[in-house]
């Protein structure tokens, strides 16, 4: 039982150790790796190139696949572009199974100890804390590894009658590999982790337990268990989020195809690249590891050299499997790229909100437009139906501003950079600045209401002067919806800045005005308070935009 606990707590430690090296790598080069996917993938070969990298980078296939999927939800890669991304993470797994074959070949024990010095020492100072981080994960990663080979050692599983029998009850042959590659792929996917499944098949193999082509057959069933992650990941995403979780499906069930096509020859000549005889009794128990992880690399190496000529065929196969929803137009108060439970980095839960962000200015420039269709208005019913329409862009304004300021609140429970920190309080700032931007357009369609309603009608020039405020505002909004959609290091607040002082001094120049036209007694009292709750509203207007601008830029004095 001693040793099954220390089995079990030392595959814990492995998931445990992976973990935290993968969160304080993302958090490391969090930024880094966003630009690097959406800026290295412009072809089929550097998008592979680029995945394969992401993933040594961050040691972590489901990690890069969840962000890959994560991208798709958020239109910032195309399906093609996340198909040859998920092919080179395949790739770049493969390094965690050489990293737990040199743990079996060597006592790594040996290198813990100043990695946790060095780790506590960084994390407890609060100078580089995330490279500590990273040193305290691959601590535990490395003494999880030493312990499991100890572990392996006192089971001698080979020693034992009973186990023995057990597993020379299956013959090599393709029923038995067909069966532990089922066994594989459930682990896989209950564990939700390879790299757990890896470990624990290292241990049995260089025991003695199984063979290693069963063995093998256990790491193609990984291959296949792993896949669950993305689909997990995508199952609340949009459709080509789907789409692309299930092209990592295809791309690994192909391989594992074509390889029991080939398996016993395939595997002799792997066992063969480590000097391995695969017949031969009490094999090195190192070689036995270093074999299952050259399989595990020739098998995505391979598949990947076939699939990458085919990215467009799979691609076609995905939208074939998975169809667009058949539903009615999607409900105004939906937001379109946050989705409950589908992120698991809060720098891609980020970008996801500052997506949602752009929708929600570009929707408050659109109520504005409709505030100016309601000026121009004289009919009373399509009067009424354009400002009912208004009311519900205000509800939908609110509504916005909770949903996406709940889910940044989620996301701010996480351990976050001071980088990304920073994002999310100037993402709650726009988002409150363009709900007050909603609030005023509707303040301005019951100004409207209440001028019709008065029978109020403007001069010429108090109609010009309307047109002049909105199309000051317009602009305004159309400079800050420039800013919400690109990167904020491409742009600077010099324009908006001019947008605002242009449209203090036209609201200036039409109070004199107005206070000139009612000494002249050119039109009533109520007149002039009406125009003027007009300008001086859009003038409000003008100054929520220019907060939103500072607030993506981050600026941090802005108009109250």
């Amino acid at each position: 039982m001693l040793i099954v606990l220390k089995l079990l707590g030392s595959i814990a430690l492995l998931i445990y150790g992976m973990k935290v090296m993968s969160e304080a790598l993302q958090k490391m080069a969090g930024p880094q790796l966003r630009h690097l996917l959406g800026a290295m993938t412009t072809n089929r070969f550097s998008g592979v190139a680029t995945g394969a990298l992401v993933t040594v980078a961050v040691q972590s296939s489901a990690a890069t696949t969840v962000m890959t999927v994560s991208f798709v939800n958020a239109a910032l890669l195309s399906l093609a572009q996340a198909i040859s991304i998920i092919m080179g993470a395949n790739i770049g797994t493969t390094m965690s199974a050489w990293i737990m074959s040199a743990g079996f070949s060597f006592n790594v024990i040996n290198l813990v100890w100043p990695a946790f010095l060095v780790g506590i020492v960084l994390i407890q100072t609060g100078k580089h804390r995330y490279i500590g981080d990273f040193l305290f994960g691959l601590s535990f990663l490395l003494f999880a590894l030493g312990m499991l080979k100890q572990t392996g050692i006192e089971m001698d599983l080979a020693g034992k009658p009973a186990v023995v029998g057990f597993f020379a009850q299956f013959q090599t042959n393709y029923g038995t590999i067909l069966l532990f590659l089922v066994i594989g792929s459930v682990l896989t996917a209950m564990v939700q982790s390879s790299a757990a499944l890896m470990a624990i098949t290292m241990v049995l193999c260089s025991t003695g337990a199984i063979t290693i082509y069963q063995g093998i057959a256990l790491v193609m069933g990984e291959n296949i268990g792993t896949t669950v992650t993305a689909n997990l990941a995508a199952l609340s995403a949009n459709t080509q989020a789907r789409r692309t979780a299930l092209s990592h499906m295809v791309f690994n069930l192909f391989g594992v195809l074509w390889v029991l096509i080939f398996f016993f020859p395939f595997v002799r000549m792997v066992c063969g690249f480590v000097g391995l005889d695969p017949t031969a009794e009490n094999q090195s128990p190192t070689q036995l590891s270093f074999a299952l992880a050259a399989f595990h690399t020739g098998f995505n190496l391979i598949n990947t050299a076939v699939l990458i000529w085919f990215i467009p065929q799979i691609e076609k196969l995905v939208c074939m499997v998975i169809k667009p929803k058949k539903t009615e137009e999607e409900d105004e108060f939906r937001l379109k790229f946050i989705h409950g439970g589908i992120m698991k980095t809060p720098e891609i839960s980020v970008l996801q909100a500052q997506k949602e962000i752009a929708v929600f200015g570009e929707r408050m420039q659109r109520m504005l437009g409709m505030v100016k269709e309601l000026s121009q208005e004289n009919d009373d019913d399509a009067f009424q139906k354009l400002f009912d329409r208004i009311r519900k862009y205000e509800d939908i304004s609110d509504k916005m501003e909770n949903e996406i300021g709940r889910y940044l609140g989620q996301v701010a429970d996480a351990h976050l950079s001071d980088e990304t920190k920073g994002k999310i309080r100037g993402m709650l700032r726009q988002i409150g600045e363009l709900e007050s931007v909603g609030d005023s357009g509707y303040n301005l369609a019951r100004i409207l209401q209440r001028k019709k309603e008065n029978k109020i009608a403007f001069s010429p020039e108090q109609e010009q002067g309307i047109i002049q405020m909105y199309g000051l505002v317009d602009e305004a909004a159309s400079r800050m919806n420039v800013l919400l959609q690109g990167r904020k290091e491409d742009y600077s607040i010099e324009q908006s800045m001019e947008y605002e002082e242009r449209i203090n001094a036209q609201r200036n120049l039409l109070k004199q005005q107005n206070i000139k036209d009612l000494d002249n007694r050119v039109y009533s009292y109520d007149n002039g308070t009406v125009f003027m709750d007009l300008v001086n509203e859009f003038e409000k207007v003008g100054d929520y935009v220019l907060n939103v601008a500072e607030a993506r830029l981050g600026i941090s004095n802005y108009i109250s």
